[in-house]
């Protein structure tokens, strides 16, 4: 049933229709006292903007008015306003100061813009052969690929899966999903305007990619349940030599003038070495290898690792198990599931699609509260006191609204306090959104452990100081394997050398996260140092560095280049900046083991960077920064 209009516009950001209204009339009233919003800092502000209902009122009057004018045919929609403009009205739409590096980054994610404008080769100057293969086809192969048929440049997309995804494929525990907003968590160039939650899982999530992998019109370049088992570099005609490997094993040879990896770095399951798993007589599995076959109705089920999986899938193994015992190395900070639960409302979904401008400005809000602001707030203060539980004052304060948000969720049970408060400042590992975690754990039929797992024996699985525990099902949650990320893969490059041997004991580092000293025109999708574990959309990350890659192929089409090869100093330099800035941030806190870093400490995964400052950084390819290989 389509909804009303007016209950529509009940329901409405009213910042957001101030900003429509602004952009649809050119009226600078909208701008002005009394219809300037009050700044509120959570992910899902308050629609009303802190204006009083009279204000409100005025507004939705305004728009009702509008909408029927654009109906009647007698107003046309003007064209974008200039840069100036918009960041003024952005500062008004957030009621705080929005500054002027943000104004093209913002316009490209409301669509105002073109993420690639400027960057993309004319397809007049791609040679004749140069062909590019594109390595998986998640989120990241699909946005490499529409970009290459944009610039009308030759490519394939291979994916060892058997559809279309990548992690949102193979992940299908019960209640995987995201944990960012959907409405942010989806590309710029393709807006979703019927998420039916502002949290959706696989399914839905799994569906978007399918619907824009097809309307990209990229099944024809793809070959699904195909592996690349090596990269070789041949100096002699400045191609990558691949060897792929079909579903029956077959080997094949293929060539290729640059290589782009879409593989992601969360896609080999980390298997915990315990001793005795060969042993045990029930099913196990990894979360991202869930069997659905199993039933676990009246089980005794055993889960190692309490990161986001089994943060997610708890609360539905808990109802339907006979008894689960978590076995947990260390406690998680889970922020209150804000909306986490809820569907967005067939008024809220009419507004997106009816009101022009509307989705635009939702997800400016978004993007400018989940994005840059939580930065801050994870670096370290040498004044601060209590270095021990906290960065700085502001992280302090996190600190005691999550113990605040805990304490009050196991109320009645001092036991599970205790085994769930961490000791480590917040962010220090992943944060949580709290899937019914807590009330999880005080059911009856759920025990938290707090000891090593030190074996497996039969139906049995021992802790460190011996005490045992049956289990008819063990469910792994630990985790993925990032810093062996393409390990999966022979690569060798100028001098022969593979690159697991450079990025050796977890130690990968690539210039911008993007590419390699010897590994010539081979760019790598979610590299080192790009991970977001401060806020924001893996999505946007990957479109910067796809902007990237086409501005270094537009850099070589330009200037007949075979090939371009970072240079070893401009890539030492960008790693010592990367390794400076994390000195003096959460992650490298001493408190607390974590996946971002390595076994000597140095974080290797997560971004050190505002999204602001990365989406500068990639702008564009600078040749000074490579070697370039004039084409013979």
């Amino acid at each position: 049933m389509t909804p009303d209009r007016n209950s529509a516009l009940e329901q409405a950001s009213v910042p957001a229709l101030l900003m429509c209204l602004a952009q649809i009339t050119g009226d600078e009233r909208w701008l002005q006292e009394p219809f300037q919003p009050k700044r509120d800092i959570s992910i899902f502000a308050d629609p009303s903007g802190g204006l009083p209902e009279s204000v409100q009122a005025m507004v939705r009057q305004a728009m009702t008015q509008v909408l029927d004018e654009l109906e009647a045919g007698q107003r046309t929609l003007p064209p974008v306003p200039d840069q100036a403009t918009l960041i003024r009205m952005m500062n008004v739409c957030l009621g705080e100061h929005v500054p002027d590096e943000y104004a093209l980054m913002a316009m490209e994610e409301m669509g105002f813009r073109d993420r690639s404008a400027g960057v993309r080769a004319d397809p007049a100057t791609v040679p004749r052969g140069f062909r590019v293969l594109v390595i998986g086809a998640g989120f990241s192969g699909i946005c490499a690929g529409r970009e290459l048929d944009r610039m009308g440049v030759d490519f394939d997309i291979v994916e060892k899966l058997p559809d279309v995804g990548g992690v949102w494929l193979e992940n299908d525990y019960p209640e995987a999903g995201v944990d960012t907003p959907n409405h942010f968590y989806s590309f710029s160039f393709a807006p979703n305007l019927d998420w039916s939650s502002n949290y959706s899982k696989r399914d839905e999530v799994w569906a978007y990619q399918k619907k824009v992998f097809e309307e990209s019109g990229l099944a024809s370049r793809t070959e699904f349940g195909v592996t690349v088992t090596a990269l070789h570099w041949q100096q002699a005609d400045r191609t990558w030599r691949v060897t792929t490997q079909d579903a029956s094993g077959k080997p094949r040879q293929r060539t290729y003038s640059a290589v782009i990896t879409a593989a992601g770095n969360l896609n080999v399951p980390k298997f915990a070495a315990i001793p005795g798993m060969d042993s045990f007589t029930g099913s196990w599995w990894h979360s991202a290898r869930w069997r659905h076959d199993v039933d676990l109705a009246g089980k005794d089920v055993a889960v190692i690792g309490t990161g986001a999986s089994a943060m997610q899938f708890l609360r539905s193994v808990a109802a339907k198990a006979g008894r689960v015992t978590i076995y947990q190395r260390s406690p998680q900070w889970a922020r209150p599931p804000q909306d986490y639960h809820g569907t967005t409302t067939p008024e809220s979904r009419w507004l997106l699609q009816h009101v022009p401008y509307y989705y635009a400005w939702y997800r400016f809000g978004l993007m400018w509260r989940f994005g840059d602001g939580l930065l801050p707030t994870v670096r370290k203060d040498p004044a601060w006191p209590h270095p021990e539980r906290a960065m700085n004052h502001r992280n302090d304060r996190q600190r005691v609204q999550l113990t605040d948000y805990l304490v009050n969720a196991l109320e009645g049970r001092p036991d599970l306090i205790d085994k769930c408060l961490p000791d480590y400042p917040p962010y220090g590992k992943r944060i949580l959104i709290d899937n019914g975690w807590y009330e999880a754990l005080k059911r009856p039929n759920v025990e938290l452990v707090t000891e090593a797992v030190a074996r497996v024996e039969a139906d049995e699985v021992v802790t460190a100081s011996g005490a045992r525990h049956h289990a008819d099902v063990i469910l792994l949650a630990t985790g993925f394997e990032p810093g062996k990320m393409l390990g999966t893969m022979d690569i060798r490059g100028r001098s022969g050398t593979p690159l697991a041997q450079v990025w050796a004991d977890d130690d990968p580092r690539a210039y911008l996260g993007l590419t390699v000293p010897d590994f010539p025109n081979l760019f790598v999708i979610s590299g080192p140092n790009t991970g977001l574990a401060h806020g924001g959309s893996v999505l946007f990350v990957t479109e910067c560095q796809v902007r990237y890659i086409a501005s270094a192929l537009k850099l070589m089409f330009e200037r007949s280049l075979s090939d371009v090869e970072v240079r070893d100093d401009v890539h030492d330099r960008f790693n010592d900046r990367v390794d400076a800035e994390h000195a003096d941030l959460v992650w490298s806190h001493p408190g607390m083991n974590n996946w971002y870093r390595n076994a000597r400490g140095r974080v290797f995964a997560p971004m050190p960077w505002r999204l602001v400052d990365y989406w500068h950084m990639t702008r564009e390819a600078r040749a000074e920064d490579y070697h370039l290989g004039e084409a013979g």
